[in-house]
């Protein structure tokens, strides 16, 4: 299960590559409704025809794509009568196995360096070498099993 888990992972971070070019895309001031339908030289109050809503629903929808509060249901529809397609995705700022990585190295860390206080108290703390050692393979180990715990805070 573990393996398919990382299979799926890596296939998503290969279809997410795709989206990596759009991530320094400005959205424009005015909205991409807005911009579209005034490149298109359409006015309000067509796109309001189109949609099968009154000008102010349009001045609505392009008020709240601003603020956030469009729904993905109206941004289909009005991409739609844009003749356009709306694309809608959460696209990492790495990777997702870098993620995982970066995630698993940190819980290893902090898991370790509490064992090393409890093992340097006793008089058995680990040499540089194989504490690096150990905490490789937890960071491993973490990878492969996710723990359910891995995106616990603290």
């Amino acid at each position: 299960m573990k393996n398919r888990t990382k299979l799926v992972r890596k296939q998503l971070d290969k279809t997410l590559l795709e989206f990596r070019p759009i991530l320094g895309i400005s959205i424009p001031q005015k909205g991409w409704i807005r911009a579209i339908r005034d490149s298109l030289g359409m006015s309000g109050r067509q796109l309001a025809d189109r949609l099968g809503v009154t000008r102010q629903r349009v001045s609505e929808i392009e008020r709240d794509e601003l603020t956030g509060s469009v729904t993905l249901k109206s941004m289909r529809k009005v991409a739609d009568c844009l003749d356009c397609v709306f694309v809608y995705a959460v696209v990492p700022r790495t990777s997702l196995e870098h993620t995982v990585h970066d995630r698993a190295k940190q819980v290893a860390e902090e898991r370790q360096k509490r064992a090393s206080q409890l093992m340097l108290l006793e008089g058995q703390e680990l040499k540089e070498d194989d504490e690096f050692d150990a905490l490789s393979d937890m960071i491993e180990e973490m990878i492969e099993t996710l723990p359910s715990t891995l995106w616990d805070d603290s």
